[in-house]
């Protein structure tokens, strides 16, 4: 079985942020296949039990907030008995282009606090991570990253996002 867990932070206030680009890619799947939800408790997250080419896979958004998203992916796989190389994240990177995308194992946080809590609370790592682009046109620099992070993507970005997250959920097929 696979886990699959989106990052991003739980209030309405950071609907379409782009730190919430694993939220967003998480909804993209839930609307595409059919699904068992539920909030778990202990986890702190939502849940959602699925089969993906045939295979159960549990889709999950800590609702933890994106710097304690490690304690809920923790519990995620102790519960339901996830080995590491079947955990896959997905989480907003500000050093890769907007419309790009990553996949990656064994790699470090690179300053995201949410990976940082991962790998804190895993002891390791060694996970897959597919990492979602949302940095700026290359002309300007983000001078506050929380600030730039926090906030909401444009109607442009929005539909190159829209684009990327539809190829990530053919590529999430895949991986299962």
């Amino acid at each position: 079985m696979k886990l699959i867990v989106g990052l991003g932070n739980p209030e309405p206030e950071y609907t379409n942020t782009r730190h919430n680009a694993g939220f967003l890619v998480i909804d993209k799947l839930v609307q595409n296949l059919e699904t068992n939800t539920s909030f778990d408790k202990k986890a702190n997250a939502e849940v959602f039990k699925t089969t993906i080419n045939k295979k159960r896979a549990i889709l999950a958004k800590p609702l933890t907030y994106m710097n304690n998203s490690g304690t809920a992916v923790r519990a995620l796989m102790d519960f339901y008995k996830i080995k590491l190389e079947n955990l896959i994240v997905i989480h907003d990177d500000k050093d890769i282009p907007l419309g790009e995308t990553r996949l990656q194992t064994n790699r470090g946080p690179a300053g995201h606090n949410g990976i940082k809590s991962i790998i804190e609370h895993l002891g390791t790592q060694n996970f897959t991570r597919i990492r979602v682009g949302v940095a700026p046109d290359k002309q300007e620099s983000i001078k506050d990253t929380a600030g730039f992070v926090l906030g909401k993507f444009t109607a442009a970005e929005m539909q190159s996002l829209k684009k990327v997250i539809e190829n990530i959920a053919k590529e999430i097929e895949t991986l299962i």
